[in-house]
């Protein structure tokens, strides 16, 4: 097996380099979130972090990792003797897969001695086997939300109790949890972000000296991954013995009141929710002090800590970037900057180069926030008349479209589905999930005979197998086919227009939904944004939408319908919903309005589920969009009913 590229080799991500380093010195620290474009290394540095931790001291034999010191573990293989004899081994890197099953991650009964033996025996799971060690998630943003929280649960506790299939066990689970994401692909729920002690966002360095060091180093570890693992390895055990040296001072570490008091005044300058981030940003700043041979929280602790634990708290709006403002925490802290302390031997993970190019922070406009207000400026389209972008209102909470019909989709807060997760509703033969052991056991029972069973264990074969069925809810692609002609540009129109759009953004971000957004106007209709998990980057296109010229509403359905059948080739299992946001107006040339219905007809024969938002407003009413909802068989909903406030109020009136 080829050597893991070092952890010290890795160049420009200091940051996170320090934030792995920290959270393992105190694992009380609550783990790491790193977000960063694709090809940032960052699966690299989190795969190379066990190599250079020091090993661990376990109980030998016992399945659960316990430390000899502790004087009571929690292991359902113990009690243990005093004397009882022990083993020393490296750290475990555990990885979690996207696709895992709450069973593998919880354990469950062990199925084989169950149907073999008739024991219920425990069968450990992932958690168990991360005790101890790192439990790494790559794109933690995808993972199915009830995983996550057994995950934040589990690390925030330190153990993990499992109450199935006849099996009552808890162990001890503590572990460093570092998770991984592209922003692009999604962004993780506000709730669970905020679980996370520490995050940082890394970016591929813009120094072209240091792009040319990475890829040296790269070409120079994949021609020969021993050699170069030969050339760094000095530096690595230098870091291993550095980290275990900080890993016995920090319970030392003196935090004074004062250092408290300015830990707390941080927290309330940035408006932090809760008391999580003082206590995160407290643990940081002693493990900070720790790793610099410190052993008392200096200024220089705390400013660290709260680079590295407060960006992802102060966040008011999905849609909004984490950041931190530099000012003030220099206010709060002081202006001037430390003195920065000699480096002792090791480099400590951090970049060898010395210089290290300012990365460009993300602009905080860029997000689309619904409560922002536009630019309100005039652009000119290209052979076109003059547009007008507006900003839009506020945001708020919006009804739920649904797709109609069970779908069997990747699980999500949407549509009804069969799902992993969930209500068990019946068994089926074959398929994923969990076993259900009472109809495998009643589907074998009247074979017995037959099979020649007289007495002891039942005999089963494959076919008797059957798999528990779960109805929960899916996630769904939701395409947005918005109207930009000039009938749209109305200020007041298209401020209402945005808010209803932004505001359904909102509401699938939080459903886990893809996204695109097709707009339409002048002659041509345009995929303004392929389908994507990243609803920040659909309001962002929102926000910056022109609008103007005549309504090409054919063409813009017929875009989403080509849209629609890609999507269905590149992933077969997610239901759409198309999101048809016009007032009904064809003025694209001579028989506009009958090539809109033709294609509204096109959708509807390919089944397509859909929802006309009709933004017709005014004394005078043509009813253009309610026609279209009724040849795409869609759902027709004025645009002032997309509010769930405003459709409660209308149902509550019709009451009365």
């Amino acid at each position: 097996m080829p050597q893991q590229f070092p952890f010290s080799a890795v160049v420009g991500s200091d940051d996170m380099a320090l934030a792995l380093i920290l959270t393992t010195i105190s694992p009380e620290v609550g783990g790491v979130l790193v977000r960063g474009e694709k090809g940032t290394a960052k699966s690299t540095i989190v795969r190379a972090l066990a190599a250079v931790l020091p090993p661990v001291e376990v109980v030998a034999g016992d399945r659960f990792s316990t430390d000899p010191a502790d004087r009571a573990p929690l292991s359902p293989d113990g009690p243990f003797a005093p004397d009882a004899p022990t083993e020393s081994r490296p750290v475990r890197l555990v990885e979690l897969p996207v696709g895992a099953t709450e069973d593998r991650v919880l354990g469950s009964l062990h199925l084989e001695r169950a149907l073999s033996e008739g024991k219920a025996e425990y069968e450990p799971g992932l958690l168990a086997k991360a005790h101890r060690g790192i439990l790494y998630v790559d794109e933690v943003n995808l993972l199915h939300d009830h995983l996550v929280d057994l995950l934040l649960d589990a690390a925030a506790m330190g153990r993990s109790t499992v109450e199935r299939d006849g099996v009552s066990v808890e162990h001890a689970a503590r572990f460093v949890l570092v998770g991984t994401m592209n922003p692009e692909e999604g962004e993780l729920r506000p709730q669970l972000l905020d679980r996370f002690g520490l995050t940082v966002e890394v970016a591929a360095p813009r120094d072209p000296a240091l792009r040319v060091e990475v890829v040296r180093r790269r070409m120079a570890y994949d021609a020969d991954p021993d050699a170069f693992a030969a050339r760094w390895a000095e530096d690595e055990r230098a870091l291993t013995d550095r980290i275990r040296a900080a890993q016995k001072l920090v319970a030392g570490v003196e935090l004074s009141d004062a250092a408290l008091l300015t830990i707390a005044e941080l927290c309330a300058a940035f408006d932090v929710d809760g008391m999580r981030a003082d206590i995160v940003t407290a643990r940081t700043a002693v493990a900070h002090a720790a790793w610099h041979e410190r052993s008392e929280v200096t200024t220089e602790d705390i400013r660290a800590a709260a680079r590295l634990a407060l960006p992802h708290r102060r966040r008011r709006n999905p849609f909004d970037a984490p950041g931190l403002d530099e000012d003030l925490l220099d206010e709060v802290l002081g202006d001037d900057e430390p003195e920065p302390e000699p480096e002792p031997p090791g480099g400590g993970g951090e970049s060898v180069v010395e210089e290290v190019a300012q990365q460009p922070s993300r602009n905080p406009d860029e997000g689309g926030s619904g409560e922002r207000a536009g630019g309100g400026g005039f652009e000119t389209g290209p052979g076109g008349p003059s547009s007008t972008t507006e900003g839009s209102g506020a945001t708020y909470r919006p009804q739920l479209f649904t797709v109609r019909g069970t779908g069997a989709g990747e699980a999500g807060k949407r549509s009804r589905a069969i799902t992993e997760n969930g209500r068990r509703v019946g068994a089926g033969v074959g398929g994923r999930g969990p076993i259900h052991l009472t109809e495998t056991v009643r589907a074998a029972a009247p074979h017995q005979v037959a099979r020649g069973r007289t007495s002891g264990r039942l005999r089963f074969r494959s076919a008797d197998l059957r798999v528990a069925t779960r109805e929960g809810r899916e996630s769904n692609l939701v395409l947005f086919c918005v109207d930009a002609s000039g009938s749209m540009a109305a200020r007041r129109r298209m401020e209402q227009v945005k808010a209803a759009i932004l505001s359904l953004l909102l509401d699938a971000y939080r459903r886990r939904d893809k996204v695109g957004l097709v707009t339409f106007r002048g002659d041509t209709a345009d995929l303004a944004l392929p389908p994507t998990h990243s609803v920040d980057i659909a309001a962002a296109r929102l926000e910056r939408l022109p609008a103007g010229g005549r309504t090409p509403l054919a063409e813009g359905l017929l875009e989403a319908a080509r849209v629609l059948d890609l999507e269905r080739i590149r992933d077969p299992r997610r239901r759409p919903l198309l999101v048809v946001v016009t007032d009904g107006r064809a003025t694209s040339g001579p028989g506009a309005v009958h090539r809109s219905l033709a294609a509204a007809d096109l959708l509807a024969r390919a089944g397509v589920d859909s929802l006309v938002i009709d933004c017709e407003s005014g004394p005078l009413r043509l009813g253009l969009a309610a026609t279209l909802a009724e040849h795409l068989r869609a759902e027709h909903v004025p645009i002032g009913e997309v509010s769930a406030e405003a459709l409660t109020a209308a149902i509550r009136g019709r009451a009365a």
